[in-house]
């Protein structure tokens, strides 16, 4: 097996799993649904297409740096007649950066990683308000998704780095093998279609790697007995 491995980086992000009306959330990580959209976007697919082949490819996904949540809050009004919409909250995550790989056959992730660094349509990260800050692409490699995730380098931004300790352990969410059950989580982020007419996704359960992934990282500060240094903390801030 092989996986592809996507670089998820921006000033926002968001990636709804389960916003209705006026309130539009984010989850703390990207979802099934917007990575998919993405990868269909890339190759020029449109909202009625089918995505059969795409939901074979098993995902996962790395947190490098968390970023922060921001709620924003938007108003509209209607062209035609001036009335106003209600208010609404809208969730994102401000300077993320994350690590997500899809696994399956090679053939197909070679043609997705074409598509993702010369895209049919623009790249969002989760909302057409975020677009990637860096190419998305980072290739495809002849590793199992767990394997490709723990073995590639961190992506965090060099200020971030300094405000972590010497060795931490960024959280790894996938799509849990079969026959798991121990520690699993259903969301409702599998897209069956994207078609405005009948939107429709489906669940899948998802597991949280209690061990992490464990970073060594040279630029962190600490006291010299493992304890946070508050003033890098204060001088980031």
């Amino acid at each position: 097996m092989s996986t592809l491995l996507i670089r998820l980086a921006g000033p926002l992000q968001s990636w709804g799993d389960s916003s209705r009306f006026t309130r539009r959330e984010t989850r703390t990580e990207p979802t099934k649904s917007g990575v998919i959209g993405m990868l269909a976007a890339a190759q020029g697919r449109r909202r009625s297409d089918s995505l059969e082949d795409l939901l074979t490819l098993r995902f996962g996904v790395r947190v490098d740096q968390a970023g922060r949540l921001l709620r924003d809050f938007q108003t509209a009004q209607r062209w035609d007649t001036g009335d106003r919409m209600p208010l609404s909250y809208r969730y994102y995550l401000a300077d993320a950066v994350f690590v997500a790989g899809v696994e399956g056959d090679a053939s197909l992730l070679e043609g997705l990683d074409t598509a993702l660094r010369a895209p049919a349509f623009p790249l969002f990260l989760g909302r057409r308000s975020c677009p990637p800050a860096k190419t998305v692409a980072l290739g495809v490699v002849g590793e199992r998704l767990e394997d490709a995730l723990r073995n590639h380098p961190w992506e965090a931004a060099e200020w971030y780095r300094r405000t972590q300790p010497r060795s931490l352990a960024l959280r790894l969410v996938t799509d849990a093998p079969a026959a798991t059950l121990a520690g699993t989580e259903s969301v409702r982020d599998l897209p069956r279609s994207y078609d405005p007419r009948r939107r429709e996704y489906g669940w899948r359960s998802v597991v949280t790697d209690p061990r992490g992934v464990v970073i060594d990282n040279p630029d962190g500060r600490d006291r010299g007995d493992g304890s946070p240094d508050f003033f890098t903390e204060v001088a980031v801030g």
